[in-house]
């Protein structure tokens, strides 16, 4: 199996888990629920791609940091922007989104021990 594989199918994974917790949750807060679900793929399956293909290069070093950066930056304009325009439940909202990035970095970190240990 490459690692290729592997990350698509772990991200499959959280993302299959998250989607079915954002249909338990109640109905007034599956909105915010399954939009922080999705932000956090979004910006996860690049950067943890981009990341998992820079490991053993010169510029890893720089490539982590930006894509954390990113990450930082991405709950902070959710918390900040998005959740007052539309309205949203700030709680629900940024602690699935935090969640599922963090599920989505630890699939990336199980990606690369695998393939590069």
């Amino acid at each position: 199996m490459t690692a290729g594989f592997r990350y698509l199918a772990g991200m499959a994974l959280v993302g299959l888990g998250f989607a079915t917790l954002a249909r338990a949750v109640p109905s007034d807060l599956r909105d915010e629920v399954g939009w922080a679900v999705v932000i956090a793929l979004a910006v996860q399956a690049p950067l943890g791609w981009w990341t998992l293909r820079s490991i053993g290069r010169p510029g890893f070093q720089l490539v982590w940091s930006l894509g954390m950066l990113v990450r930082f930056a991405a709950v902070g304009l959710t918390g900040l922007v998005l959740v007052p325009a539309l309205g949203w439940d700030l709680g629900p909202t940024l602690g699935t989104l935090v969640a599922a990035m963090m599920a989505l970095v630890l699939v990336e970190a199980v990606t690369a021990v695998r393939e590069h240990s």
